[in-house]
C-alpha cells in the first residue's frame, strides 16, 4: 500500500489539487432531491522531502453533520487512517517519507434549503464553515437551523442509499463510498426523531419517489425514509408513536399511523384511525389507498374496487391510484379492464439520482483499501481481491450480446411498475392469452391500416364527386357564355334582326294568348274532389314520379339487405360500385369496421412494454431450452457451459419474470465460477423471503468476509442486517442465533444480533 494513502478508506487521487471541489460546485444546480453522498477532500503534505502536496477525496455517508464541530472531528480522525511508516530491523523502507494531512474540506448538501454546507479544517489551525449556493457563490452561515436541516439530510441519505444493493444507484454503483452507522445508539436515534419532528412540515420540499408526481406530507423522502428505517427492522411501534402527534395537526398524516399499526398487527386501531381521518378529509386519496390495501389483504376485492374508482376520481393525475385499480381488476380476473386501466395510467419521466448527477473529473489513480488481516482462506481472499480490483466491463466480451441488449434492464420508475404488472398477467394466463386480450381491447395495426384505407377511399370518393360538380358547373357557365356571345353577335346587325325580332315577338304574343286560353279551359275542367279523374298530361307526370320512387326504393333495399354469404355482415361497395373480389379481404374489412368503434388505441409506451416483455420471454425460453438440452446430455459441469456473467444476467432475467427457482439456480452457477457479490446478495434476498435460515446464514457467512475485507463496518441499514432482522421477526432471535453458532465467521455476524437486542427488533425476545 502506498504511504500517501489512507489504509482503511478507498480514495481517489486528484491530478490537480481541488478539482473535485470545482466539479461539485459545477454540479450543484443539477441536484434535485436529497443530494449526493458527502464529499471529503483532504490535502496531504510531506515535511521530510521537497515533494508536491497531493489531493485526494472520498465519499461518505452516516457522518454526524449536526454542527461544524462534529464534522471537524471526523476530518481530524482521518489522520489516524494514514499508513504508518514502516520501521524495524527487517524493514526496507526506513528512508520512506511520512505523509500528513495538512487540511481538509467536508461538503454536505442541505436538501431543505438547497445549499451545500462546507467545513474547512487546517491541521493544526482553525475551523471555517460556510455555505455555497446553487450558483457556486460563497456565503456565511447565519442561521443555526441550517445545521439541523443538514443533519437530517445526511441521515436520510444514509437510510435511503442503495449503493450496496445488487443493482444499486440505478446500476452505476459509486466506488470509494464509505458507509458508517448513522444512528449508532438509542440516544442518537432519539435526537434524530426530535429534529425530524421539528422539520416535518418542510419535508415536502425534499421530493419523493419517482412513482409519485407531487410530494406531500405523506409521500416524501423524510416520511419514506422513516418508514423504511423502522419497517425493515420491524419496529413499527416507534414509527406509530412518532407520527401520532403530527396526525393531530393534519389528518392526512394518519396514513403513516395506520400503516404502522398494520405493520405490527394492530389492525383494529388502524381501522379506527382511518375512519376518524376519512370523516375529516373524505377526498384524501392517500387514506383511501391504505384502506384499499387492507381490503385486498382480506380479499374483499369488490369493496376495494369501489374505493379504487373513487381514488382515481380524486387523484386522476397520480400513477398510484390507476395502478392500484389495474391490480384489483387483475386480481378479479378481469384482464381486459386491467389492460385498459393500465393504458390510462399517467407515466412520468424518470430522473436519475443525484449521485449520478455529480460529475467528477477523471482521477489520477484509485487506492482500494483492503484488510489483509481478515480471517479467511487465502483462496477466498484472492477471489475477493480479484473481484474488487477488476472492473465488470472486462467480462462483457464473454457475454452473449443479446443478453446485454435486453431493453428491460433500463426500465425505471413508473415504466418498471407497469412492466411488473404485465409480468404478473403473463404468469397467470400465459403469453398467448395476453395477446388475445390485447387484440380484443386495443386496435391492432392491421385493423388501423384497413380503417385508414377506408377513410382515404371515402375522401377520394368525395373529392371525385366535388370534381364532377365543378366540371358540370363549368360546362353550364360555358354554355351561358356562348349564348351571350351569340346574342351579342346578333345585336351587331340591327336592320335585318329587328324585323325578325318583331315577327318573333308578334308570334310569341299570339302563342302566349292561345296558351292562356287553353290553361283557363283546363282549370275549369279540374274538380276539387279526390274521385275526379285527372287530366291525361297530369296522369303521365304522376306515373313517371311513381316509377322513379319505386326504383329508388329497390336500390335502397339492395344496399341495406344483408348478403347471402354467412361470413360477412355488410356488402362493401368500392369507389367504382363493384364488390371486393376477395372474400377474406371483405370479411377482414367488415370485422375491422365493427371492432374499430369498440376498441381503444394503445399508448405507445405500453406498446413498447409489450415488445420488451416479448424480448425477455423469447430469450428466456431459448436459454432455458438450451440448458435443459445440456442437462439431458450430461448432469455435471453444467455451470461451465456458460460464463459467470451470462449466468448472472440470466438470473436477473428469470427473477424479473418471477421464475424464482431458475433464478436461484443461475446465481448458484454464477458464483461457482467466479466470486460475485451481486449473486450472493440476490441469493440472500431469495432465501430471506422464503424464511430459509440455513440458506440465508450460509450466504451471510460469505458476505461478512467481503465486508470485513473492504472495511465496510456499518451494521444497519445494509442487506445483511435487513435479511437477518426478517429471519428474527419470523423465527425469533434465539433460533437464528443457535443456527449461526456453527458458522466459521460467527464473530463477525454477532454484531447484528447485538444490534437486534439493543434496538429491540421484533422477535428479539423469542
Amino acid at each position: 500500500m502506498a504511504q500517501d494513502a489512507l489504509k482503511d478508506i478507498t480514495e481517489f487521487f486528484e491530478n490537480d489539487i481541488g478539482e473535485s471541489i470545482i466539479g461539485r460546485n459545477d454540479s450543484l444546480a443539477q441536484f434535485r432531491e436529497l443530494g449526493p453522498p458527502d464529499l471529503c477532500h483532504i490535502i496531504k503534505t510531506n515535511n521530510k522531502v521537497s515533494t508536491k502536496d497531493i489531493g485526494s477525496y472520498h465519499f461518505v455517508l452516516g457522518t454526524d453533520t449536526s454542527s461544524s464541530a462534529t464534522i471537524a472531528a471526523y476530518l481530524n480522525s482521518l489522520s489516524y487512517s494514514l499508513t504508518e511508516e514502516q520501521s524495524g530491523w527487517f524493514s526496507n523502507n526506513k528512508a520512506q517519507p511520512s505523509w500528513k494531512i495538512r487540511s481538509g474540506t467536508y461538503c454536505c448538501f442541505n436538501a431543505f434549503s438547497r445549499v451545500d454546507m462546507r467545513v474547512e479544517v487546517q491541521i493544526p489551525g482553525g475551523v471555517v464553515s460556510y455555505l455555497v449556493d446553487l450558483k457556486g457563490d460563497r456565503h456565511p452561515i447565519t442561521n443555526n437551523v441550517l445545521w439541523q436541516e443538514t443533519y437530517i439530510s445526511g441521515i436520510l441519505r444514509a437510510i435511503m442509499d442503495d449503493n450496496d444493493e445488487p443493482d444499486g444507484n440505478d446500476g452505476n454503483q459509486l466506488r470509494g463510498l464509505r458507509k458508517l452507522d448513522a444512528l449508532k445508539t438509542l440516544e442518537s436515534e432519539k435526537k434524530f426523531l426530535e429534529a425530524a419532528s421539528a422539520e416535518f412540515w418542510k419535508s415536502w420540499q425534499l421530493g419523493t419517489e419517482p412513482e409519485v408526481q407531487v410530494a406531500t406530507y405523506v409521500s416524501n423522502h423524510l416520511s419514506n425514509g422513516l418508514m423504511k428505517y423502522f419497517g425493515n427492522s420491524y419496529r413499527y411501534d416507534i414509527a406509530a408513536e412518532f407520527f401520532k402527534p403530527l396526525a393531530e395537526k393534519d389528518p392526512e398524516v394518519s396514513v403513516l399511523v395506520a400503516k404502522s399499526y398494520i405493520g405490527y398487527d394492530e389492525e383494529i386501531k388502524a381501522i379506527e384511525v382511518l375512519n376518524k381521518s376519512l370523516k375529516q378529509k373524505p377526498q384524501s386519496y392517500s387514506l383511501i389507498l391504505v384502506q384499499i390495501d387492507f381490503l385486498r389483504r382480506k380479499k374483499h376485492y369488490d369493496m376495494a374496487l369501489k374505493l379504487a374508482k373513487l381514488a382515481v376520481t380524486y387523484a386522476p393525475s397520480e400513477y398510484s391510484t390507476w395502478a392500484v385499480l389495474a391490480e384489483i381488476f387483475f386480481e378479479m380476473d378481469d384482464i381486459e379492464m386491467a389492460l385498459l386501466t393500465l393504458n390510462s395510467c399517467p407515466m412520468f419521466t424518470y430522473c436519475e439520482k443525484d449521485s449520478n448527477s455529480q460529475r467528477m473529473p477523471m482521477p489520477a489513480r484509485l487506492n482500494i483499501a483492503m484488510n489483509y488481516d481478515t480471517k479467511s482462506s487465502p483462496e477466498e481472499l484472492k477471489d475477493i481481491k480479484d473481484f474488487i480490483s477488476l472492473d465488470g466491463n472486462e467480462y462483457r466480451d464473454h457475454v452473449h450480446p443479446d443478453l446485454l441488449r435486453l431493453p428491460a434492464n433500463s426500465l425505471r420508475g413508473t415504466f418498471l411498475k407497469a412492466y411488473e404488472l404485465l409480468v404478473k398477467i403473463v404468469r397467470k394466463i400465459g403469453w398467448n392469452k395476453l395477446l388475445f386480450y390485447r387484440s380484443s381491447v386495443f386496435v391492432m395495426e392491421e385493423e388501423y391500416r384497413i380503417q385508414r384505407a377506408n377513410i382515404e377511399k371515402k375522401q377520394q370518393q368525395i373529392s371525385e364527386e366535388c370534381d364532377r360538380t365543378v366540371s358540370f358547373s363549368r360546362t353550364t357557365e360555358n354554355k351561358i357564355e356562348e349564348v351571350a356571345v351569340k346574342e351579342h353577335s346578333q345585336s351587331s346587325s340591327p336592320t335585318t334582326e329587328n324585323k325578325k325580332e318583331s315577327e318573333v315577338e308578334s308570334k310569341g304574343k299570339e302563342k302566349a294568348e292561345d296558351e292562356d286560353d287553353d290553361l283557363e279551359n283546363r282549370m275549369e275542367e279540374i274538380s276539387l274532389s279526390s274521385d275526379a279523374p285527372l287530366p291525361e298530361p297530369v296522369k303521365e307526370e304522376k306515373k313517371e314520379e311513381e316509377n322513379e320512387e319505386e326504383k329508388k326504393e329497390e336500390k335502397q333495399k339492395i344496399e341495406t339487405e344483408p348478403s347471402e354469404s354467412p361470413k360477412t355482415n355488410n356488402v362493401i361497395i368500392d369507389n367504382n360500385g363493384a364488390e371486393p373480389a376477395d372474400d377474406g379481404e371483405k370479411e377482414l374489412n367488415n370485422f375491422s369496421q365493427y371492432s374499430f368503434k369498440n376498441k381503444r388505441l394503445c399508448e405507445r409506451w405500453l406498446d413498447n412494454l409489450f415488445m420488451v416483455l416479448y424480448e425477455d420471454l423469447r430469450f428466456y425460453s431459448s436459454f432455458r431450452d438450451e440448458i435443459a438440452h445440456l442437462k439431458a446430455r450430461e448432469s455435471r459441469h453444467i455451470a461451465y457451459r456458460k460464463t459467470s456473467l451470462e449466468w448472472e444476467v440470466f438470473g436477473d432475467l428469470a427473477l424479473r419474470l418471477q421464475h424464482i427457482d431458475e433464478a436461484k439456480e443461475a446465481y448458484l452457477y454464477s458464483f461457482e465460477q467466479k466470486y460475485s457479490s451481486k449473486s450472493l446478495l440476490r441469493l440472500l434476498d431469495i432465501y430471506s423471503n422464503e424464511y430459509n435460515i440455513q440458506g440465508s446464514l450460509e450466504i451471510i457467512n460469505r458476505l461478512v468476509i467481503l465486508y470485513e475485507f473492504t472495511y465496510t463496518n456499518n451494521t444497519y441499514p445494509n442487506p445483511i442486517g435487513r435479511s437477518l432482522f426478517k429471519l428474527i421477526h419470523y423465527h425469533g432471535l434465539v433460533k437464528v442465533m443457535n443456527a449461526a453458532l456453527g458458522l466459521s465467521n460467527y464473530d463477525l455476524i454477532q454484531k447484528y444480533f447485538e444490534y437486534a437486542k439493543v434496538f429491540k427488533v421484533e422477535g428479539y425476545n423469542l
